[in-house]
C-alpha cells in the first residue's frame, strides 16, 4: 500500500473515532424538562463514567511504564488546577445559553476531555505503526469507547441549557486532537511511543480532579450521599463492563 494511502487511512480512522464521540449526546435528545435535580444526576453519572475511564487509562499506562504514568497523573493534576485558577481569574467564556459559572464548568469539562483525546490520538497512530490489523482493532475500540465519553460531556452541557446538537458538536470538538496527532504518531512511532504513558496518566489525573472538584459537589446539591454513591458506582460498573466487552 502506498504511503499516502496509509496516511489517509490513519487520518480517517482517527477522524471516525472523533466523530463517534458526538453520538454520546443522542440519549439526551429524548429528555424533556431537565431541572435542577437532573443537573445533579447528570453530574453523578458523568463522575462514574469518567472515573471508570480514568481507571482504564491508568491501567493501560501502568502496563507500559509505571513511573511515566505516575508522572503524567501529576502533570495532569497540576495543569487542570492551573487551568481552573486561570479561568476563575479571567472569567468564563461568553456563551449565550449559559451563565458565567456554568460556562466555566463547560469549558473545563471540554478542556479536560480534549486533553484525554491527545493520548487517544497518539494511541491510534502508534497502533497503526504496529500493522494495519492492530490499527483497525485499536481504532474500533477507541471509537466505541468515545461514545460514553461524549455522553459524559453532554450530561454536563445539556442540563445547563446547551442544545443536544451543540453538545454533540462540543463532544466531537473535544476529540479533534485524535486525527491531528494520529498522523505524526504514525510517522514517528519511536518518538511518540514513550510519551503515551505520560499522556494516559495526564488525562486520568485531569479527569479525576474534575470528578472530585467539580462534578461530585454539583451532584451533592440535589442528591443525598447514598444516592450519589449508587449512581456513581452503577455508572462506573456500566462503563467498566463496556470497556471489557470491547477488548
Amino acid at each position: 500500500m502506498a504511503l499516502e494511502v496509509t496516511l489517509l487511512t490513519v487520518f480517517f480512522a482517527a477522524l471516525i473515532t472523533a466523530l463517534t464521540t458526538g453520538l454520546g449526546a443522542i440519549p439526551l435528545a429524548f429528555s424533556k424538562n431537565i431541572g435542577k435535580k437532573w443537573l445533579s444526576i447528570g453530574a453523578a453519572t458523568a463522575s462514574g463514567l469518567m472515573l471508570a475511564a480514568s481507571h482504564g487509562l491508568i491501567e493501560e499506562g501502568m502496563r507500559k511504564d509505571q513511573w511515566l504514568t505516575a508522572a503524567g497523573i501529576l502533570i495532569g493534576l497540576v495543569l487542570v488546577y492551573w487551568a481552573f485558577r486561570w479561568i476563575d481569574q479571567k472569567g468564563g467564556p461568553d456563551v449565550s445559553e449559559l451563565n458565567e459559572a456554568d460556562a466555566k464548568k463547560a469549558l473545563l469539562i471540554v478542556g479536560v476531555m480534549t486533553a484525554h483525546s491527545f493520548a487517544e490520538g497518539i494511541g491510534v497512530g502508534v497502533s497503526y505503526g504496529g500493522g494495519e490489523e492492530l490499527g483497525i482493532f485499536i481504532t474500533a475500540a477507541i471509537a466505541v469507547h468515545n461514545i460514553p465519553e461524549g455522553l459524559a460531556i453532554s450530561l454536563i452541557l445539556v442540563p445547563r441549557g446547551i442544545s443536544v446538537i451543540k453538545a454533540s458538536g462540543w463532544s466531537i470538538f473535544s476529540s479533534l486532537p485524535q486525527p491531528l496527532l494520529a498522523i505524526p504518531a504514525f510517522l514517528f512511532v519511536s518518538i511518540f511511543k514513550p510519551f503515551l504513558p505520560i499522556g494516559l496518566g495526564l488525562a486520568a489525573g485531569a479527569m479525576i480532579w474534575m470528578i472530585f472538584a467539580e462534578l461530585l459537589p454539583d451532584a451533592s446539591k440535589e442528591l443525598e450521599p447514598a444516592t450519589i454513591g449508587l449512581i456513581v458506582v452503577f455508572a462506573f460498573l456500566c462503563m467498566t463492563l463496556f470497556q471489557i466487552s470491547i477488548q
